[in-house]
């Protein structure tokens, strides 16, 4: 399917942006382009598991981003598996900046890689009109990263990445670490320094049950006391206040003004009630929460020839149906059928 021309957005009233039950407005669409991975991070996959769902034509992709910002949708984050190996991405992003929200903004878009490939795109991907991007990277010692990625020479093409993308002025560049405890704890001091050296904003994210493996416990996850602690005692910090109420991170500033550290805390500080966030799976299923149980197959819609209003319709009674919150830790948890490389980041 080639790429469509951007829908009429005018048509939609600013009394038809997406809420849910609780009274959260919803505004942040996070699209999985593929569930593909060149790495095979330790926390995350076996090793053993390649690509598991079908990926969307990029004017589906397309499509069905407009459908949500024709209701009021006004950030789009680009995920996978690894976004960068899915071709007409550079495409699909230029065609995505012509859209506008229903306020008649630009929409906010950015994009969440593993940066493997970003040091000859990150020039392309600022020119077709992307915002901002967020690497993962979850040491900064060579080695180390090495053994998590499970691919020789990765930690050298990650800090080519993050410069090229600096350089390209994909900025603020955020670097997303999750951490574990045993296992890369030993790095927190270490990114707290390369924040500042690196000019960017490291974010700590506490491990979350959705791995393809058994390997998460509540013991493993280092909560965002500990951390703020830990680098105080050599980095004095500053709490920062939020930007606006759906922000996940706990934002911090040195002592001296230079450099940003953030921490997400799904874990032990959870922020479900100010959640703004759906996500779509690279096979086109509507996930209302990262733990859903249910998805919803909004493509198969697409493609039994749902027109846009039904499908519009269709969005707006699933976003109803979001979960009040999650239930990590609580004895009724569920990990949800996909695991996060196969739900989008």
């Amino acid at each position: 399917m080639g790429i469509a021309s951007p829908v009429a957005l005018s048509s939609v009233t600013p009394a038809s942006r997406l809420t849910d039950s609780h009274g959260r407005v919803i505004h942040d669409l996070r699209v999985s382009v593929t569930d593909r991975c060149n790495y095979k991070c330790v926390y995350c996959r076996t090793g053993e598991m390649g690509a598991q769902y079908p990926e969307l034509g990029i004017g589906e992709y397309l499509r069905l981003i407009e459908l949500f910002v024709s209701l009021g949708i006004e950030k789009v984050r680009l995920t996978g598996g690894e976004p960068l190996l899915r071709r007409g991405l550079v495409e699909l992003i230029q065609q995505l900046a012509r859209l506008r929200t229903l306020s008649g903004q630009p929409l906010d878009l950015a994009m969440t890689t593993n940066g493997h490939l970003l040091d000859t795109l990150a020039a392309p991907l600022k020119a077709a009109g992307l915002n901002r991007i967020t690497v993962s990277m979850d040491a900064v010692d060579e080695p180390s990263f090495e053994r998590i990625t499970r691919v020789p020479g990765s930690f050298q093409k990650v800090l080519g990445g993050i410069r090229a993308a600096r350089g390209a002025g994909l900025t603020p560049l955020k670097i997303n670490c999750v951490l574990l405890r045993g296992f890369n704890d030993g790095e927190i001091e270490a990114f707290a320094h390369f924040a500042r050296q690196e000019d960017v904003v490291v974010r700590f994210i506490e491990f979350m049950p959705l791995e393809e493996g058994r390997l998460w416990t509540p013991e493993i996850v280092i909560p965002l006391a500990e951390i703020v602690e830990r680098i105080g005692r050599v980095l004095p910090l500053v709490p920062l206040p939020p930007r606006e109420a759906s922000e996940t991170a706990r934002r911090y500033t040195f002592e001296d003004g230079k450099g940003e550290i953030g921490i997400i805390a799904p874990v032990t500080q959870a922020f479900c009630g100010a959640c703004s966030r759906v996500r779509l799976t690279s096979d086109g299923k509507i996930r209302t929460c990262l733990f859903s149980q249910v998805e919803h197959d909004l493509y198969g819609r697409m493609r039994a020839g749902e027109n846009d209003a039904e499908l519009r319709s269709y969005i707006a009674r699933t976003v109803q149906g979001k979960e009040a919150r999650h239930h990590i830790g609580e004895p009724e948890f569920m990990k949800p059928s996909r695991s996060m490389v196969h739900i989008g980041g």
